[in-house]
């Protein structure tokens, strides 16, 4: 038997092995908060110089992924893909533009789960994308209990809001208001999490449990937050990407134009050329500015619903996870904003609070969430529970909720499974809160795709409609590489070709963490694509980038 054979047959039999499962408190509650477009920019993550003390709290008392990736970096098929544990070559969405249960199948969510097991299910704020992706309903009455609340003052959100310099309003990029002066005198997380606490409330002396589901619109763009946080980072104290340009072997496929950007006004103003800019320097650090300000601001109103959670006597019997849908470019590789596949649009945070498994009760009666105000002078310092090192994928957060809440895990997905309403293609993670982690896992890998509609960046490259794909690119983040293919793609069929190479990424991440020196050979490449021609079709694309990255590497050292 050939090498590749015995290589394909081992992938082949570790991907069909059932995911372990350790339950945790049965019938527990659920409080599941997510941001948007949130990178991992919290102190518990690392970042010395954000401001997330509440956030930090609940990561001292929780178990922590470091290297958790969403299935694709935007809105609608990113939360589509978490919320149904599907990935988008299965949920068949890649823009904002179709529902999943018309379009490609009739799949269970992970709310709709635990309400079929008697939960009471709540959506406040932006859990499902709103809109076409989930029906208009933010898909009531299949996932929530009662229909889901957004806050009102969301409505102005791209309207002219920002006090400009001339005294006028404008609908801006950077857009730090005085609150009083906003409409309804709020802002739209503010409700969120007025209206969370008061659910938390309303269910504190119920039998039967909850599921509340709380997703914060920050700090999405643009960045209307309250003015007061930008005095928690002096400009003078905010730095650029250190790998500000455009990578020199980065193929013109792989760059995201950043064109949610450029309609703003101030952006406008500043006439930045298409597609690769630069922005001013000096405005760089005022988007890095408001950014930092829009996760204190976040954190601020996590706090509040973490120490309501305390406060009621429910934070013994509810599980808390905290999550965001994707990441955010701040001028590395030459972009501002998500649409590609590099690390810091595709790495999110992922907490897991598990009362009794990650924090035990305090028989002194000290809270487990108080609230911290960020505007307090004193330091705060927290260190995290558990971390987890190992890959891990938003896919795998519905069977991980699932079985530490003592409900049986669903089955795995067999290939892409449009008839299965329940069932998962992510891995249940739950046995990583019962055993130590032993050391680098090696064979962790997640999977990130992104499609585009040309070769080089176009107007619509961020948000292709489905018509306009004509372009794939399918990505693989192990502990050693990240490996991308951008392949031909049909979008009336939904198909990859694999034989139709438009380019490829390959990053060493010892030597290159960042992912600015490309060293795919096309050469190389054509000679694996003969090696693997053999292949059976009925082999995975995922199990194809895996063997072909094997191929690479094992290459590479016998240089």
């Amino acid at each position: 038997m050939s090498g590749s054979v015995r290589v394909l047959l081992l992938l082949l039999a570790l991907d069909s092995v059932a995911p372990e499962g350790v339950p945790g408190r049965e019938g527990g509650n659920v409080l599941f908060i997510m941001a948007d477009d949130l990178r991992p920019v919290l102190g518990c993550y690392g970042d010395s110089l954000v401001k997330s003390p509440n956030i930090d709290q609940l990561a001292s008392k929780s178990q922590v992924f470091l290297n958790a990736y969403a299935q694709q970096a935007v809105c609608a098929p990113s939360r589509t893909s978490m919320l149904t544990s599907r990935r988008p070559d299965t949920t068949r969405l890649y823009d904002f533009n179709s529902y999943w249960r018309v379009h490609a199948g009739n799949y269970s969510t992970m709310p709709q789960y635990f309400k079929s097991k008697g939960y009471f299910t709540m959506s406040v704020g932006k859990i499902f994308h709103p809109g076409v992706p989930s029906n208009y309903t933010d898909d009531y009455p299949y996932s929530w209990s009662v229909p889901a609340y957004h806050p009102p003052s969301y409505g102005y959100e791209n309207e002219k809001m920002c006090k400009g310099k001339d005294k006028q309003l404008h609908a801006n990029l950077l857009c730090a208001v005085n609150v009083t002066e906003q409409p309804g005198g709020t802002l739209p997380d503010i409700e969120s999490a007025d209206e969370a606490v008061r659910l938390l409330r309303s269910r504190a002396n119920s039998s039967a449990p909850f599921f509340l589901a709380v997703g914060f619109h920050k700090p999405h763009i643009p960045y209307r937050i309250p003015q007061e946080y930008l005095s928690l980072y002096p400009i003078e104290k905010m730095s650029l990407a250190p790998d500000p340009d455009v990578p020199k072997r980065l193929p013109p496929v792989a760059y995201a134009p950043w064109t949610d950007l450029r309609w703003r006004e101030d952006i406008s103003a500043l006439n930045v050329s298409f597609p690769y800019g630069p922005i001013p320097k000096d405005f760089q650090l005022g988007i890095h500015q408001h950014y930092y300000a829009a996760v204190s601001y976040v954190d601020r109103q996590v706090g509040r619903l973490l120490s309501a959670l305390d406060e009621l006597g429910l934070a013994d019997s509810t599980q808390v996870v905290f999550l965001s849908d994707h990441g955010w470019s701040l001028g590395e590789h030459g972009e501002w904003a998500k649409y590609s596949n590099f690390d810091v649009v595709t790495r999110v945070p992922l907490i897991f609070y598990v009362p009794g498994v990650t924090s035990h009760p305090d028989s002194s009666g000290t809270s487990t969430f108080p609230f911290i105000d960020v505007f307090d002078k004193a330091e705060f310092s927290f260190t995290n529970h558990k971390e987890i090192k190992r890959m891990v994928e938003l896919v795998d957060i519905f069977p991980t909720v699932s079985a530490l809440a003592g409900l049986r895990v669903p089955k795995p997905c067999i290939g892409i499974s449009l008839q299965e309403e329940l069932c998962t293609e992510g891995d249940n993670l739950a046995h990583t809160f019962r055993h130590r982690e032993r050391g680098e896992n090696v064979e962790a890998i997640a999977f990130s795709q992104y499609p585009r509609p040309a070769d080089t960046p176009q107007r619509n490259s961020d948000l292709p409609s489905l018509e306009d794909i004509k372009i794939m690119g399918y990505s693989l983040r192990c502990w050693d590489y990240r490996y991308t293919l951008w392949l031909g793609f049909n979008p009336k069929t939904f198909e990859a070709n694999v034989t139709d190479v438009h380019a490829g990424e390959l990053y060493m991440l010892a030597s290159d963490p960042g992912q600015d020196n490309n060293i795919y050979n096309d050469s190389e490449h054509s000679m694996i694509i003969r090696k693997m021609a053999s292949l059976p079709h009925t082999v995975t694309l995922q199990t194809r980038l895996k063997l072909q990255l094997l191929y690479f590497t094992a290459g590479m050292k016998t240089r």
